[in-house]
């Protein structure tokens, strides 16, 4: 995410490194993980929260921005093409997954909490706080790009927003506003993948350090090397698969359904097995196979829109 959005900022950028050329959008993947890296060193969580707060602050102005180039630009609002697509419906439903499949994190950001008991609260307006927000992009953002959208809208976001028909009075601060959306675009563009990159590989992270020898566990040596290996693990990734929107799909299909659907209803018929109603265990087995389906049919689309 952050180096597809910086290196259409600094598409001129390139250089050449021991007989080796590096594009833009290279370069750019290499620097986001050297500034994510630090971040995924904490190993508190409660230190991770204070920089996620940037994350939903960077979520407002994402939307502020979008709205901001709609009204003040000549992209206006005019929506084109087809408002439901039936054939690209699979990757659709993994990229929506994707979005709200958090519940990896779910375990570690509960025992972290000072107030346990205010964990269902917090996912309540946490989900229903995302959710009207994606929402309100997916309108915006379809309503001014159509069928244009990239898979990142902030890649469709005008370069140079000239308003037309503006009082000669208004011209110098308005071209100053201008100028300051343009730099928050760019801080939006670092801010936004920086403050979640953390909290999201610290699950996987502790995971890998559990399956280490006891003397091990508590060596900070021994962790910063898993979470080192971790990130540029995933920069591979970036620089090998540079499809942003199919790598969501993929990832929620085959793997968000699996932990945030099919898994917890497996587990609930599982522990509470004896005590389930007739209708609940007919609902769950239903969500499980639906889940399932979803993350077959899903999976190979995703697949598929990477192979073309």
């Amino acid at each position: 995410m952050m180096s597809d959005n910086l290196s259409a900022s600094f598409p001129n950028m390139q250089m050449d490194v021991f007989g080796i050329h590096l594009d833009s959008y290279q370069i750019c993947a290499i620097i986001s993980a050297l500034i994510i890296l630090p971040t995924v060193w904490l190993r508190n969580l409660r230190l991770l929260s204070y920089i996620s707060v940037g994350g939903v602050v960077t979520l407002v102005l994402v939307v502020a921005c979008l709205v901001w180039a709609g009204v003040s630009s000549d992209v206006g609002f005019h929506p084109t093409g087809k408002a439901i697509d039936f054939p690209n419906l699979p990757i659709t439903i993994g990229i929506f997954s994707f979005c709200y499949g958090s519940h990896s994190v779910f375990p570690n950001i509960y025992s972290s909490m000072r107030e346990p008991s205010r964990f269902p609260s917090v996912l309540i307006i946490s989900f229903v706080t995302a959710g009207f927000l994606y929402a309100g992009v997916a309108v915006f953002g379809y309503s001014m790009f159509g069928e244009a959208i990239k898979p990142q809208f902030t890649l469709n976001l005008p370069t140079n927003l000239e308003p037309s028909k503006i009082a000669g009075w208004a011209v110098i601060l308005i071209k100053s506003v201008i100028k300051l959306t343009h730099f928050f675009y760019l801080i939006i563009q670092v801010v936004a993948p920086l403050t979640k990159f953390g909290l999201s590989m610290t699950p996987v992270a502790l995971g890998l350090e559990e399956l280490l020898p006891s003397s091990y566990i508590q060596s900070t040596t021994m962790s910063l090397i898993i979470r080192t290996t971790l990130v540029f693990s995933t920069l591979i990734v970036a620089l090998t698969v540079p499809y942003f929107g199919s790598v969501m799909a993929l990832i929620g299909s085959l793997l968000v359904m699996l932990v945030s659907v099919v898994l917890p209803c497996a587990s609930s018929m599982r522990i509470h097995a004896g005590r389930l109603s007739k209708l609940e265990i007919i609902t769950s087995t239903a969500v499980i196979i639906m889940g399932i389906c979803f993350a077959m049919v899903g999976t190979y689309s995703a697949v598929s829109s990477m192979g073309n």
